[in-house]
This record gives structure tokens, sequence and C-alpha cells, in this order.
């Protein structure tokens, strides 16, 4: 029965959807994280945009975890849903990290749009893996896209309000601690100011680490 949700599920998230721009990246993805995962060991995942790609050693910071990242560059919510099964559902994850909503919000679409798909994605996870537990990663402000931090608040504001009407959804704000006074940190970002350094990476280390315990 499981399988025939499933199933239908997924023709449901992919009916009527073009090739996906990241089909090779996916499979490219899924190829290396088969070739780390112990089904027979629980697992963390991180999945999301390239602020999750590029955050090269999770591993390393959760040694007692199996960690698996399959973050896509320059993805958005509707990416993440177009291709939850292979990068999230197989791998049957304890919990889940997710970071998308930072592009949607520089391809101009409203907050509340982006929460109905954010939505769409938490509803497919807990229906299929009604235990997993998923921790939404707050938009980050940064230097390239500090015009729009009007937009990414309002966005996170929300996100927050919709995890503390779901105990299996958990909301990790990664926002606060990137901002020096007013204004974001410039020291936390490589030169295009929009992706981190490791200055940036052990600040949200430390906003992740309390909830894997």
């Amino acid at each position: 029965m499981k399988n025939y949700l499933f199933l239908f599920l997924f023709g449901f998230i992919t009916c009527g959807t073009a090739q996906s721009p990241f089909q090779e990246e996916v499979e490219a993805l899924v190829a290396k994280n088969d070739s780390l995962w112990d089904a027979n060991r629980e697992t963390i995942l991180f999945t999301g945009s390239s602020s999750i790609r590029f955050w090269k050693d999770l591993q390393q910071r959760f040694p007692q975890h199996q960690i698996l990242n399959s973050g896509f560059g320059g993805s958005q919510t509707h990416d993440l849903l177009y291709h939850l099964e292979p990068l999230v559902l197989k791998y049957r994850p304890k919990k889940v990290f997710i970071y998308e909503g930072d592009n949607d919000i520089a391809a101009m679409k409203r907050p509340k749009e982006i929460i109905a798909t954010g939505q769409k994605v938490i509803t497919n996870i807990h229906t299929l893996l009604p235990d997993t537990q998923i921790v939404w990663i707050s938009a980050k402000p940064s230097i390239a896209r500090w015009k729009w931090k009007r937009r990414y608040k309002r966005l996170n504001r929300k996100f927050q309000k919709l995890a503390s009407k779901n105990p299996k959804l958990q909301f990790a704000d990664v926002w606060n601690v990137m901002l020096e006074g007013r204004r974001v940190r410039r020291d936390i970002f490589i030169e295009d100011g929009l992706h981190m350094n490791s200055k940036g990476y052990q600040l949200w280390y430390q906003q992740i680490k309390p909830f894997i315990p």
C-alpha cells in the first residue's frame, strides 16, 4: 500500500513538470550518496541550495552520526519538491535539515508562495516518513542580497510560525547570528558576497548543533 501511495504522490509532484535543469547534478549526488549510505544506520540528511552544497565538512562536524549532503546549487523550493524522492525520501532519514527560500526570494517569488511550496515538501516527507523530524533552516542574510532583507525576514517569520504549529517541524535561525548590529557581517563571505567562508559555516554549526544531540 505504501508503494502505491508513493507512486501517487510522486506522480502528483512531477505531473506536468518539464525536465528539471538539475537532473544531471541530482543523478551525480544520488550516485555519491548511494556509495556512502549504510542503510543499517540512522541517517541525518541535509538538503537545499548552495549554502548546503558547499558545506563540505558536515560529516566531520558530526562524526558520531551518518550524515548525507544532498544540496544542489541554485535550487529553489520547487526544485527540491520535484527531486524529493531521490534526494531525501529514498534514504529514510531520521532527521532532515532543509535550506530553501534564499534563491526563491532572489527570483522575486513572494514569501506566501514559497511557504506554500515548502509546506508541500514537508507534507510529502511526513506522509511517507511520518517519524522523520524536519528542521527548516532560516534564510540567511548576505551582502549580495541585502537589498531584499525585508522579504527574507518576512519569509523567516512565516517559516517560524509554521514550525510552531507542527511538532515534527523545527526552525533553526541562522539570520541573527550572521549580523553585526543591524548590518550583515562582511567577514563571513567569500568574494561573491553570497556564499560563506569557514567563519560563516562555523556560525551555522553553532546554530545547528543543538538540533543534533
